[in-house]
């Protein structure tokens, strides 16, 4: 599913041999027609045959509909059971088959967001959401944009629902962390999320650990990563990971350079393989190895 073939696309349950029943039976009721209208005796049995194909074309086209319906409800029954490696191989021949149907972008996207290539769920969703509105769709599109540093492109997202708690929660985080963020509308929305669960409280804190960081009071930066950390034991690994990952952006942030790279390593080591791993790599990545001095470009997040 890395890099899906770009093959002619069809409809799902559709077939060249389907088509082609289809075909052979429309020209056979042609041919019944014909032959009813020379008063044939044959024709009823040439109708009948017709119909046959007909049928026939339909029930196969139904039952390879139902397969494709029953793959893409395994691979999101996969997704939502955190199992991405399993729904990585369901969903793949789907990509690999249609990969300009809308449910198949949606669900590919919804994988390979959280399994740490933004990049193409970007690409994925934003044709998915050419023709659909879908909550997750839309939250998994912002955040896309924001690990990919993207502000602009997270807003332009972020428009299609912006009533949403988590889509305020994606957006806080690429106005506070990507580049061309507005980093003061990135604190106010992160002072106003909701902390209605222990995923959203955490995230909450780490973003206002980030706007702390910009304002340089290392007091509140600390304080909010604690409240964080506080509920880390209700959270699964790849929400512990992530959250390490923003983490040790405010220390970054903050100059505290050697304790940014000890968060991002422990953030790669909870959960490898996912968004939060892959973004933590990248940041420590960046930071200069031998010093814990403030880093020169503290204003901007590094980029690919």
């Amino acid at each position: 599913m890395e890099k899906p073939a770009v093959l002619k696309a069809s409809t799902p349950g559709s077939h060249p041999v389907i088509r082609a029943v289809w075909l052979a039976a429309f020209v056979l009721l042609l041919v019944a027609v014909g032959l009813f209208a020379l008063r044939a005796f044959s024709y009823p049995m040439v109708a009948l045959i017709a119909a046959g194909w007909f049928a026939a074309g339909l029930v196969a086209y139904v039952i390879r509909h139902v397969r494709f319906l029953g793959t893409l409800a395994r691979g999101e029954g996969a997704l939502r059971a955190g199992d991405l490696a399993g729904a990585r191989a369901i969903v793949a021949p789907l990509v690999d088959r249609y990969p300009a149907f809308p449910p198949v972008q949606r669900l590919a996207g919804l994988i390979l967001y959280p399994s740490g290539d933004p990049l193409s769920a970007a690409a994925l969703l934003e044709a998915a959401a050419k023709s659909t509105r879908d909550r997750d769709v839309v939250v998994t599109l912002v955040a896309a944009y924001a690990a990919l540093n993207k502000a602009g492109d997270a807003r332009r997202a972020a428009a299609l629902r912006p009533n949403d708690p988590d889509v305020g929660l994606a957006l806080a985080w690429a106005e506070l962390v990507a580049l061309g963020g507005d980093r003061a509308r990135g604190a106010a929305l992160a002072a106003a999320l909701t902390s209605d669960s222990p995923s959203r409280a955490a995230m909450a804190a780490t973003l206002q650990a980030i706007a702390a960081a910009h304002r340089h009071d290392a007091d509140a930066v600390r304080a909010r990563l604690r409240d964080a950390e506080d509920r880390y034991v209700l959270l699964a690994d790849d929400e512990r990971a992530f959250l390490g990952y923003l983490g040790g952006v405010a220390l970054r942030e903050l100059g505290a350079l050697e304790d940014a790279r000890t968060t991002f390593t422990l953030a790669m080591e909870a959960a490898p393989d996912t968004i939060g791993e892959a973004l933590a790599r990248r940041e420590r990545s960046h930071i200069p190895s031998g010093s814990d001095a403030p880093s020169s470009s503290s204003d901007q997040p590094s980029s690919d």
